[in-house]
């Protein structure tokens, strides 16, 4: 399927999607929303996909936001339309995907933008990124999980205080913070990523669908984390993958696996 908005490209198992609004500093606007619904369902029902790597158009900005020029029309009841649309169609989607999605934070990450690097499983930023929640400056929360998955990722004070103050932060403060995984150099954001996301696609694909599930539950819905921890656990033991990973450690060689 061909997009107005996103560039698509594989490289081996690897999929990149790429927000290509350059000129508009990769801004969330409802039709590139619409868009990354549909291609990231198509990666995560695509067999030769194994992964997923997402990042903006250009040098400036990861995604600098939401279209703004948008909101001016909403009223309440718009407002919360468009919240939870955008929640359930993209940032929860990616968030509880079956394959694992590296946000590849190449410059500004604002607002939804930011929310959209904190839906995905591992974030790694340029040394040029930064990052922000401003919506309080337009007299708006975030409204795509930034109040619930920040606390998560920086805890609850520091989360306060990105949100109520607007603050930008650097990459540096971002990986201190534990927002992020690992700080880069512009040319060497996508290698790393690829470095990172090709050492996974070695593991098990169910028992890395497995793990993203119950690490999610913990994180969603408190200590039934455990009893789906133990689910899938137990889910693991019925597939071939188990079989081939116990056979190879057993026979001193490393596993095939086929996610089956």
């Amino acid at each position: 399927m061909s997009f107005q908005n996103l560039l698509i490209e594989n490289k081996g198992r690897i999929q990149y999607i790429i927000i290509n609004r350059e000129s508009k500093l990769n801004a969330l606007n409802k039709d590139t929303l619409a868009e990354l619904h549909t291609a990231f369902n198509d990666a995560f029902n695509n067999a030769e996909v194994g992964g997923i790597i997402i990042t903006g158009a250009g040098q400036k900005a990861f995604v600098a936001g939401a279209d703004i020029s948008e909101f001016v029309a909403l009223d309440a009841a718009g407002g919360h339309q468009l919240a939870q649309l955008g929640q359930t169609t993209v940032f929860n989607l990616i968030e509880n995907g079956n394959k694992p999605v590296i946000a590849a934070i190449n410059g500004f990450a604002l607002g939804g933008g930011l929310e959209l690097a904190m839906a995905c499983h591992i974030r790694i930023a340029s040394d040029n990124a930064k990052m922000g929640l401003p919506e309080v400056t337009l007299g708006l929360i975030p409204g795509y999980g930034g109040t619930q998955r920040l606390p998560q990722l920086v805890g609850k004070g520091k989360a306060f205080e990105m949100i109520m103050t607007a603050d930008m932060i650097t990459a540096a403060e971002a990986r201190q913070y534990g927002l992020i995984n690992h700080v880069t150099e512009q040319d060497e954001l996508l290698a790393k990523s690829e470095e990172i996301l090709n050492k996974i696609l070695l593991r098990a694909p169910l028992a890395i669908a497995s793990a993203i599930t119950a690490v999610n539950a913990g994180l969603q819905n408190g200590i039934k984390g455990f009893e789906t921890e133990i689910a899938e656990f137990g889910k693991c033991f019925g597939t071939d993958d188990f079989k081939e990973g116990v056979s190879a450690f057993l026979e001193k060689r490393k596993p095939a696996f086929k996610g089956e």
